[in-house]
């Protein structure tokens, strides 16, 4: 029960921010406040249900640190796409064919601060946190990479493919961030600074959403094991392997804290009692 009343008002949040977001996407000021107005709400709705339903502070979102923390998931976004599509360019598959939009970036910028705080509040702060208590780091860790992966599948140009890469790369790496850090700036951060290079930047479609009006006009050609395909970057070989790297970084790092929480007894039907809740 503790799930859905913390999940459904952070989704309803979600889903009314998105369909605003969507509805000012041409006007790039308006896209730039309604996104951020959506990720400062969801916030807020996260810390005062996470109060209500368990008795205590949502530390896992506390200002103090916070922009320090955001700021290192950003740096280590952009630094994990721009190896990505590095590699790509490097096999002759990605290429800027000019300069794109000056404005895009702005309104791309409330854009993905709407997602990468939605869906990390969702998947990293209700689900993998409360399944992992119930069942330990490991069982959260695929449970969660996999929910992760089929909600990409709703995206106009998802291919199954597709999904199964952001379950293994972003569903893995973003749930081993919060497990080292044990809060959500750093995925937060992490997950608007990949989404923000790969689209804001570098002008590539993002998780099968469509080409994006970047700063560069950038474009992919060739296998889709190198270039990710309709789907994007992300359902690259390349996107894939440093993802799983990255994962192991910060897993390795949550081992060295302490963070991990081992199996539970009974985890096979705690985990089946927690996502029926």
């Amino acid at each position: 029960m503790r799930l859905l009343k913390q999940l459904l008002p952070v989704m309803v949040v979600a889903f009314i921010g998105g369909q605003l977001v969507a509805a000012v996407q041409d006007n790039a000021v308006l896209c730039l406040v309604v996104g951020l107005a959506t990720a400062v709400l969801a916030l807020f709705v996260y810390a005062k249900v996470v109060r209500w339903s368990e008795r205590r502070q949502p530390v896992e979102v506390a200002v103090k640190g916070a922009t320090a923390r955001v700021g290192l998931g950003v740096l280590i976004g952009v630094a994990w796409f721009g190896a990505v599509i590095g590699n790509i360019a490097f096999n002759g598959a990605y290429r800027v064919d000019g300069f794109g939009s000056v404005t895009g970036p702005v309104g791309l910028f409330g854009y993905m601060a709407a997602a990468a705080v939605t869906e990390e509040l969702m998947f990293r702060g209700v689900l993998f946190r409360i399944i992992e208590g119930r069942t330990g780091t490991w069982v959260a860790l695929v449970v969660t990479s996999v929910l992760f992966g089929a909600y990409h599948l709703l995206n106009p140009d998802a291919t199954l493919w597709g999904a199964i890469a952001i379950a293994i790369e972003a569903g893995g790496t973003l749930a081993a961030a919060y497990v080292a850090t044990r809060n959500l700036w750093v995925p937060i951060g992490l997950h608007f600074g990949w989404n923000f290079a790969e689209a804001a930047i570098f002008g590539t479609e993002v998780s099968g959403n469509g080409q994006n009006d970047g700063l560069l006009h950038g474009v992919t050609s060739g296998p889709a094991l190198i270039t990710g395909g309709q789907f994007g970057p992300e359902a690259s070989g390349s996107a894939v392997t440093f993802g799983v790297l990255l994962t192991i970084v910060f897993l390795w790092v949550a081992r060295r804290r302490g963070n991990l929480v081992p199996r539970r007894r009974g985890a096979r039907a705690a985990t089946t009692a927690t996502v029926a809740q």
